[in-house]
């Protein structure tokens, strides 16, 4: 029995090197992990696709996170052209003011204590749940903090090459 194999991860399978970055730069930013990535296709099913990426990922040394990291806008500030993060940052839409403004200031503060962006999985999750979690976060050690954001970019990784491998267009 052979099972068909999804059309983007057809496509991510026979990609030329420069495509696949592309196509795995908007997935993650961090070039080490998108290098990892590429260099064990082809991928003979989604999973095997999912778990190499993982592995990716929890190889990322301080500095390959970080990169990763940086490729994510703040909670409630999808850069424009960003459909994905706008996707993802979903549950900001109707937010009111003052809880816009207060997650800008707990994300400043977020960015001042530990150097990087809040990052957190935030498909599905409404403004105040984003709000709540960054609040709880804050109080973190750095070294946790790390952790946590790391579990966070693994899913929001997991979210987006999903997406990439069940795209049917070029």
């Amino acid at each position: 029995m052979t099972s068909r194999v999804p059309p983007g991860l057809a496509r991510l399978n026979s990609a030329g090197e420069q495509a696949v970055a592309a196509l795995l730069h908007e997935v993650c930013a961090a070039r080490a992990w998108a290098a990892a990535v590429a260099a064990g296709r082809p991928y003979a099913a989604p999973a095997d696709l999912y778990a190499a990426a993982a592995a990716a990922l929890a190889a990322l040394d301080d500095a390959g996170l970080a990169e990763a990291m940086a490729g994510h806008p703040p909670i409630g500030r999808p850069a424009p052209g960003d459909p994905a993060a706008a996707r993802e940052q979903r549950g900001m839409a109707g937010a009111p003011a003052e809880l816009r403004a207060e997650l800008r200031e707990l994300n400043l503060a977020y960015q001042e204590r530990f150097g990087h962006v809040f990052l957190i999985c935030a498909t599905g999750l409404s403004a105040e749940r984003m709000r709540d979690a960054l609040r709880a976060r804050l109080g973190n050690a750095p070294e946790r903090e790390r952790e946590i954001a790391r579990g966070e970019l693994g899913k929001i990784n997991r979210i987006r090459l999903t997406r990439l491998v069940e795209a049917e267009g070029a």
